[in-house]
């Protein structure tokens, strides 16, 4: 907690840990967490969520919300991401988080080097998720959450297997889209996508 109290020192107030999962996928929301610890209830074996086994994300998420002062998840969807790129949507996910949050933070630490729009006192650390638990705590919420939003998706969207590769660029994924061609939940401002439409377009018989 370091981080977090050196942070709270500097803005006089609580501190949430930020982080988000998503960013890299060709379909599905970006989602964030922003999560304010208790630092007399920390739940044990909070990491980077990529550290961890799916069984142990799924285990530490309810445990996290129980103990945390305060915890908010915040989406921005695909339709979203296409208008505003994903760094933007990125940052409004995180603005919803942080909206989200019962206790109304004084600061907040960012994973990465980006200091996104925040109403508060915003820090970052490279390498966050294994040095900050807020934010570890932050992308346990973040990684789960979306985990299950894309196996529900995987459910109205048969055949493109987002429940086992969650949108990112997987050789499943690439024979779906070559077989099927985009559904409604494909980022169509991303290259590979992009490319597959304009194919697709090509194809198409001159009227």
């Amino acid at each position: 907690m370091e981080l977090e109290n050196r942070l709270s020192a500097i803005c006089g107030g609580p501190v949430c840990g930020i982080d988000e999962a998503g960013r890299g996928p060709w379909a599905g929301p970006v989602t964030a967490a922003a999560v304010i610890l208790n630092p007399l209830d920390i739940p044990h074996g909070l990491n980077d969520s990529k550290a961890l086994t799916e069984k142990r994300r799924e285990a530490l998420m309810p445990v996290i919300k129980e103990k945390a002062i305060a915890w908010g998840i915040g989406h921005a969807s695909v339709e979203e991401i296409d208008r505003i790129n994903i760094l933007r949507a990125t940052e409004l996910a995180m603005q919803r988080a942080v909206a989200a949050l019962a206790v109304t933070p004084a600061g907040a630490l960012i994973d990465g080097n980006y200091k996104f729009k925040l109403p508060c006192q915003v820090d970052t650390a490279v390498g966050g998720d294994g040095l900050s638990l807020s934010i570890a705590a932050a992308s346990i919420l973040a990684k789960t959450t979306r985990d299950h939003l894309m196996i529900a998706l995987d459910a109205e969207n048969a055949g493109y297997g987002f429940a086992s590769h969650k949108g990112y660029g997987s050789p499943q994924h690439r024979e779906a889209l070559r077989l099927y061609g985009p559904c409604a939940v494909h980022r169509r401002s991303y290259a590979p996508i992009k490319v597959l439409l304009t194919a697709l377009e090509d194809e198409q018989p001159a009227e």
